[in-house]
């Protein structure tokens, strides 16, 4: 009889994505094994002091809050390294097509709904326009040349108008010229949006909006990009 193959591919096990996120920080910040490590010693020189400073001070409580200096440490240490890496992905995906479909889809949350393929591209240059529904109304974000967009905008612009006439409509372009919003400030840009739509309205704008969405699997953008695999853009 042959083996069963598993139903459901496996995803990697918390300790091979944290090698993974330290092998990706390390590439761009070669200092940060060392901050780490002086993250953790700190919080552990802390853990000690604060066991001598709190009466009484026997053995077992000194090696107790070392301990508990330790495993604040290690935390303060996670969460230093996932800022950093964090700051290294934005860098590596700035300027590379269909960066704008990744920010949207991981980091806007639930209180929007995006998506990472985009609802308007030219093929040629691979410009494109993604768009996101929330609260804050509908936004569509602009990724290319801005002469060359225009007519992409446009077209959204009316689509969304057609079916939801009166939400309020907002336009981003990434880049970093004057007006532009840099793609590492998009997501907040974005949730920063005043709130225009209650939440069953919300829900009424993306359904219309949905109905008259093209199927747009064939776009030459590309879809769910690693960061961790994308290079850094050379310096023009």
């Amino acid at each position: 009889m042959s083996s069963r193959s598993t139903g459901a591919e496996k995803r990697p096990g918390f300790f091979k994505q944290l090698r993974s996120l330290f092998t990706f920080t390390k590439e761009e910040y070669s200092f940060l094994p060392w901050l780490l490590i002086a993250i953790v010693l700190v919080g552990i020189g802390l853990g000690v002091v604060l066991g001598f400073l709190i009466p009484p001070a026997p053995v077992w409580s000194i090696i107790l809050w070392g301990f508990t200096g330790l495993m604040f440490g290690i935390l303060a240490a996670l969460m230093v390294m996932t800022r950093l890496s964090t700051k290294v992905m934005y860098k590596k995906i700035d300027g590379v097509p269909g960066a704008a479909g990744h920010v949207l889809s991981t980091s806007l949350g639930r209180r929007w709904v995006a998506s990472e393929v985009p609802v308007g591209v030219n093929p040629k240059t691979q410009d494109a326009v993604y768009r996101a529904v929330g609260r804050g109304g509908v936004v569509l974000v602009a990724e290319g040349a801005k002469g060359r967009l225009t007519r992409l905008i446009n077209d959204e612009k009316m689509k969304v108008t057609r079916v939801a006439s009166g939400v309020p409509i907002q336009v981003l372009h990434l880049g970093h010229g004057e007006d532009d919003v840099p793609i590492s400030k998009l997501s907040s840009t974005i949730k920063g949006l005043p709130k225009q739509l209650d939440r069953a309205t919300m829900a009424a704008v993306v359904k219309r909006i949905d109905s008259i969405s093209k199927s747009a699997t064939s776009l030459p953008i590309p879809k769910g990009i690693d960061p961790m695999k994308v290079r850094a853009q050379r310096p023009r």
